[in-house]
């Protein structure tokens, strides 16, 4: 399978600034979708790539979630997921490796090599410690991932403000 991204690409994408518009956190409210809540938003980046965010949670489980940045592949409507942050709720085994994580929140990312394996692009991952709700999933993608929000924003994306 052909390489899309390289991994010099992709980290400049990721380090790409991205404004979200001042009502992101409206935006992100999820909504029902056949057994489980869903929401995207779109972002323009500072070089003008197309970057999208991707909330999943079941609906039967709160702490079953993904958080997904992904990326519009020029000339086309694909999207190339670059990082995507999964909850505990199962394991992964990296296919190159042959690691396991155990029912652990856990970062997968976008690599070449896992393009030239012809898996899906952000097939790897990483066991993480940084998060076990969906809002701190999120919070930590918008860190992680070259997100520059409003200043009144820069509390946790779903923390109450008295």
């Amino acid at each position: 399978m052909s390489v899309v991204f390289t991994d010099e690409e992709i980290r400049a994408l990721i380090a790409e600034p991205k404004a979200p518009a001042a009502d992101y956190r409206s935006r992100l409210a999820l909504r029902s979708k056949r057994g489980h809540k869903e929401q995207e938003l779109v972002v323009r980046g500072a070089n003008e790539h197309e970057f999208h965010v991707i909330l999943r949670q079941s609906t039967t489980d709160a702490l079953d979630f993904s958080v997904i940045l992904g990326v519009t592949v020029p000339g086309s409507n694909r999207i190339f997921r670059i990082r995507r942050y999964n909850s505990q709720g199962h394991q992964h085994t990296n296919p190159i490796e042959r690691t396991t994580i155990l029912f652990s929140p856990h970062m997968h990312m976008a690599t070449s090599r896992y393009q030239e394996l012809g898996t899906v692009e952000e097939a790897y991952a990483e066991s993480c410690e940084r998060y076990s709700t969906l809002a701190e999933a999120v919070d930590c993608l918008l860190h992680d991932c070259g997100f520059i929000l409003p200043e009144r924003e820069q509390l946790s994306l779903f923390e109450e403000r008295t």
